[in-house]
């Protein structure tokens, strides 16, 4: 049992690492909106560190704990190295200080998408240290994920023959029964290594591409090839850490509910319909690039269109199905998984409408791209990470909710929405998003966004401060009163 408790330990460590610094990037948003609403006097250069650790440490730090996720879970089905989950926990906290050094030290700013050729070219706003801290911290970052990826690779592998039967592949063709399908959770990691080592791949091609370029400028690369790299690494491992948050949904719902999530022969074509999706759809980031050859784009938008629908659908259908007259007896944990569906929902419509391509040519560029990727990941991955944090607390302690953990809840729900929706006001509106100066015009939403995100500041540092108190009272606990729900 202690090498449970051992095990346990290297997910929690994922989670409070991500957690806090989830926290921490609350605060440089709602600095972001006052200064666009014009109630704080943010310097462009500023603005831009601070957008370029926002988008960054965000999306790393919901990549980070959603990998707990998914590792907590997929443990009970195959054996994973622990020594690998210590390892990309290293390496995680090696890249974030490497690119916090970077950004604030060395003034670094490209926002996270890193642009080619922008990392050298800066017209002097900052310099090839800086540069190099984030191109390699992002590396190192990106290594640590792909060998956490590679392991769950290779123990389903070990397990079920192949990546093709772990999704199922051979129950969809009928050589076994629906009876002796890999679970929900095998299936959805499946899909998660398969996008994820691919992206990972791009991504340090990318990067090292860039990172020659800053130290010998005469190396140069095709800029619409290293933003096609850019962006298949950005979009796809971005939309996995909803894939791997969902395994929370499967696996606490039915614990809860105290029913069997069905993993059917269409749950099974949902998931591989979306692993291929996932793949291509980067492309509608590319939509207003009228150099992009027209196949591409027009794909782009047809699949972006399919996309929101097979896992999404059976998913949240699913959801709605295992609750159904259940007797379900809700928590604070189970309340945010429950609602992630929402979330997920609500933040793919606008994703879908951008990615039409004559919608795309107008609002692309405005802030209605970072209103739908607010409520798709605010409130349907984080919800879902968060949800998983009560859950776990609950499994591993004795620890208890309060008036404050509700609130919270509330409060996170009402913030989230309200801040989404201030950013889709703001694109309706044609205000540019990445901008660190806003008109008159456009300073209303941004003002009520940097407040109500107060609201969510509030909220999550509840959330945290509970899972920080779990923490306490767990270290005090004898390994042998676990239950039998954790880390196997």
């Amino acid at each position: 049992m202690e090498s449970v408790k051992s095990r346990n330990n290297v997910v929690v460590s994922y989670l409070i690492a991500g957690g806090l610094i989830i926290l921490v990037m609350i605060i440089f948003g709602i600095l972001m909106l006052l200064s666009q609403g014009g109630v704080l006097d943010l310097q462009p250069a500023a603005f831009y560190q601070i957008l370029t650790i926002h988008g960054t440490g965000m999306v790393g730090a919901s990549a980070f704990a959603a990998a707990g996720i998914m590792a907590y879970f997929l443990s009970k089905y195959v054996d994973l190295s622990k020594n690998v989950l210590m390892t990309n926990l290293v390496f995680f906290l090696i890249g974030v200080v490497m690119v916090i050094i970077g950004v604030f030290s060395f003034e670094y700013a490209s926002s996270w998408t890193f642009l080619y050729p922008l990392p050298q070219l800066s017209a002097n706003a900052w310099g090839t240290i800086g540069a190099l801290l984030y191109l390699f911290g992002m590396l190192i970052l990106g290594v640590g994920f792909l060998l956490f990826y590679l392991d769950a690779g290779r123990a389903i592998i070990k397990n079920y023959g192949s990546l093709a039967k772990g999704l199922g592949w051979d129950v969809i063709s009928g050589k076994k029964a629906e009876a002796d399908a890999p679970s929900s959770t095998v299936v959805a990691s499946t899909m998660v290594v398969i996008i994820n080592v691919t992206a990972l791949t791009v991504g340090a091609a990318v990067l090292i591409m860039n990172a020659i370029n800053v130290i010998n400028p005469a190396f140069t690369v095709d800029p619409l090839l290293a933003k096609n790299l850019t962006y298949a690494f950005g979009h796809i491992f971005a939309n996995s850490i909803i894939y791997m948050g969902v395994i929370a949904v499967y696996e606490v719902l039915q614990q809860y509910t105290k029913r069997t999530w069905a993993v059917n022969k269409v749950f099974l074509i949902a998931w591989t319909m979306s692993t291929v999706f996932t793949l291509l759809i980067y492309t509608h980031h590319l939509l207003m690039d009228s150099v992009m050859p027209t196949w591409m784009l027009i794909m782009g938008q047809a699949l972006s269109h399919a996309n929101g629908l097979p896992v999404l659908v059976v998913t949240a259908y699913g959801a709605l199905m295992i609750v159904y007259k259940s007797g379900i007896k809700w928590d604070v944990g189970s309340g945010l998984i429950f609602m992630s569906m929402f979330g997920w929902v609500a933040g793919v419509v606008p994703a879908i409408v951008d990615a039409t391509i004559v919608v795309n040519q107008v609002m692309h560029n405005t802030k209605w791209v970072p209103g739908h990727f607010h409520m798709y990941m605010a409130l349907g991955a984080c919800a879902m990470i968060f949800g998983f944090m009560y859950y776990l607390a609950k499994q591993d302690s004795s620890i208890k909710t309060n008036a404050a953990d509700k609130f919270a809840f509330v409060g996170y729900a009402v913030s989230i929405a309200a801040l989404s929706g201030s950013f889709l006001v703001s694109g309706v509106l044609s205000t540019p998003r990445r901008w660190a100066t806003h008109i008159p015009e456009w300073m209303g939403p941004a003002l009520f966004g940097g407040v109500i995100g107060v609201l969510a500041f509030i909220s999550v540092a509840i959330f945290v401060i509970h899972f920080i108190r779990f923490i306490r009272i767990r270290s005090k606990t004898v390994p042998g009163t676990y239950k039998k729900e954790q880390l196997a």
